[in-house]
């Protein structure tokens, strides 16, 4: 029987927009927050309260930030967060907020308010996940929902040519409902769940000089084709049944025929493991 998760009901008939905190303007959340405002918009249109997205960025832009993010020549000097929420704000019309700093990494410095719906991370280290999972686990779990109850924890990751999109669920499980089609799941990790940190080795290669250097290490269009994939939640495999990916619908299709494994495109867009438990046989099993 398929697996499926059906998302809160809270966020499907809101009595406000639904609250998304984004974490990260660089090359994918730059991309990601053009599209969050393009989907507030079909919201609103069908009869929903819409999106309200606060951005979190630090960092200033530079000259090599120009080409793989959307920024131009015109931005470099302005905080990223404050350059792109008012570029979205002026366009669509919205009043989305904007954080010229990180998101508290500690749970005594995070307000009520902080707390959003959604979780976007966009980021490229480890420990900026690790320090917002300790946050997010501990918030306490309300007696109803609202505007700052926190539901879902997206994860956009990349490498110079392959990424994937992880979604999962804050709470220790999200309710749901009775099917006789389905074996609902109630339960989805979270990155840091899924991905055991404490054995991935962490570098930190500093800045790039050029927009040259830059794609060196990232391709130009990686980040934008992570944004804009029309996600589906895969069925939970019968070998981690609290597990939930996001890919593409097209390798979703194509993962259940062996037409679909022999596809490069496909085997490069699915983490190792996925190819290694999903088909021990041709791919061989991944230790550690």
């Amino acid at each position: 029987m398929k697996r499926v998760h059906y998302i809160d009901n809270y966020l499907i008939d809101p009595q406000h927009p639904v609250t998304v905190n984004l974490i990260g303007a660089g090359g994918t959340g730059s991309q990601v927050l053009t599209c969050l405002a393009r989907l507030d918009v079909t919201l609103r249109a069908l009869g929903h309260p819409g999106l309200f997205v606060t951005l979190y960025d630090p960092d200033i832009v530079s000259g090599t930030n120009i080409g793989r993010q959307l920024f131009s020549d015109s931005d470099i000097g302005l905080n990223k967060a404050k350059c792109l929420i008012t570029r979205v704000n002026n366009f669509f019309g919205n009043d989305w907020k904007a954080v010229s700093g990180i998101f508290p990494t500690i749970l005594k410095n995070v307000r009520r308010d902080d707390m959003a719906n959604i979780t976007i991370t966009c980021t490229d280290n480890i420990k900026s996940r690790l320090d917002l999972w300790n946050v997010l686990k501990a918030v306490p779990a309300p007696a109803y929902r609202d505007y700052t109850t926190p539901l879902y924890w997206m994860d956009f990751g990349n490498t110079q040519t392959t990424g994937q999109v992880v979604i999962g669920t804050i709470p220790k499980r999200i309710r749901q409902p009775a099917s006789a089609l389905y074996e609902t799941v109630g339960s989805l990790k979270v990155i840091t769940r899924l991905v055991k940190y404490a054995r991935v080795k962490e570098e930190d290669s500093g800045p790039s000089c050029s927009l040259a250097e830059a794609l060196e290490k990232q391709d130009l269009f990686i980040n934008s084709t992570l944004a804009q994939l029309r996600p589906a939640v895969e069925d939970v495999p019968p070998w981690d049944a609290g597990t939930s990916r996001v890919i593409p619908e097209s390798a979703h299709d194509a993962c259940k025929s062996d037409d679909g494994i022999n596809d490069p495109f496909f085997r490069q867009s699915l983490p190792p493991v996925f190819l290694s438990e999903a088909y021990p046989d041709r791919y061989g099993k991944i230790s550690g």
